[in-house]
């Protein structure tokens, strides 16, 4: 589990520009060795991908090596996805949004496969997952897609508590998923919510059917429901168990939402989800009448289950060396240019030492 504070401070230009170099060069020699799809793999790995950024010099307790790590690797690849395989889209607040769009160029760019709409629609559940079926009070600002030719992605998502300063962490792979609606992370990193509501939990399979049950339900009852429920005295409100910081949602705001879906009639969860405007009050709306009319609970359990080799931006444990640190990168870049013309001495030294590292009794 990493619990990362809210990171208040700017990643100097000298240190950036090298994360960038050394982020590239890193992820390149994992796809000499490996294949892109590697690279998938890792990423979705949060212990790894900690390791990562503090192995370029970031903090390892800062929510700041999300994004600062992602904006870099995205930067040191621009130039190189397509000899490497693996294409890297979204980012940090505004930048999340051009995700569908930088898919399809890409695809159009390199003339990969068109996986284009699975691939966008890959991109929207996992934001949707994050931000309305689970519901852990950390709102999604960093939504980062990286794919392969043949279809394979992963997803680095990153949630910020604004009353806390604390960032959790989504991590996604295709690889690994079955569904979209039930356990469908790789991974998910912060410190554990005491009020959740999670509907994508192997146990919430009974309230998700319910929800789609009420879809096909008149909007009046689903509003005349909520209603009651909401004029429900504050004691018996206290004692649901759906979390207290979320509300009865008002009637008023939703009945569009639910006549879209009656006319739609979602055949399963993920349906229903994966329509626009279903949000976090349409998911809580279903997941309240489910409990006190159906008396059906959703789950409440929350879905989260170092070294320095450069020192930390902050100081921490020691201030980055920047020597070192050009020498780390300079190492790496010249094996991976001895290794595309057959000399595989330094790439080979580097797997061995590896393997000594690993083997080493401290």
């Amino acid at each position: 589990m990493a619990n990362l504070p809210l990171h208040g401070h700017h990643c100097p230009r000298w240190l950036f520009e090298r994360m960038v170099r050394l982020s590239a060069a890193i992820v390149e020699a994992v796809v000499e060795e490996f294949g892109p799809r590697e690279v998938l793999r890792r990423m979705s790995d949060p212990f790894w991908f900690q390791a990562f950024g503090c192995v370029v010099g970031f903090d390892w307790h800062s929510s700041g090596l999300t994004t600062v790590l992602c904006g870099a690797l995205k930067q040191g690849m621009a130039d190189r996805q397509k000899d490497a395989g693996i294409f890297f889209a979204g980012g940090k607040a505004m930048t999340s949004r051009k995700t569908p769009l930088e898919i399809a160029a890409y695809t159009d760019r390199y003339a990969l496969p068109d996986n284009v709409a699975n691939l966008q629609y890959a991109s929207r559940m996992c934001a949707k997952v994050d931000s309305a079926a689970v519901q852990d009070g950390y709102q999604i600002y960093q939504h980062f897609f990286m794919f392969t030719g043949d279809g394979s992605w992963a997803v680095v998502q990153q949630g910020m508590d604004g009353q806390s300063g604390w960032a959790r962490r989504y991590h996604w792979l295709s690889d690994n998923l079955r569904s979209y609606v039930e356990e469908p992370h790789a991974a998910v990193c912060g410190q554990n919510g005491l009020k959740v509501l999670n509907m994508v939990a192997r146990e919430s399979d009974q309230a998700r059917n319910v929800s789609v049950f009420q879809t096909k339900e008149k909007p009046e009852k689903i509003i005349s429901s909520l209603k009651k429920i909401a004029a429900l005295p504050r004691e018996q409100l206290a004692r649901l168990d759906l979390p207290a910081a979320h509300p009865v949602p008002q009637a008023g705001r939703i009945e569009k939402t639910l006549r879209q879906l009656y006319d739609l009639a979602p055949q399963n969860y993920e349906q229903l989800l994966s329509v626009q405007g279903v949000g976090p009050a349409t998911v809580r709306a279903f997941a309240l009448v489910g409990e006190v009319v159906y008396g059906v609970k959703a789950s409440l359990k929350d879905p989260v289950r170092y070294s320095f080799a450069h020192g930390g931006k902050d100081g921490h444990p020691y201030p980055v060396d920047r020597n070192n640190y050009d020498l780390s990168i300079n190492m790496l870049e010249t094996a991976l240019r001895r290794l595309r013309v057959g000399e595989r001495d330094k790439m080979d030294a580097l797997r061995r030492l590896a393997v000594l590292q690993k083997n080493f009794t401290y």
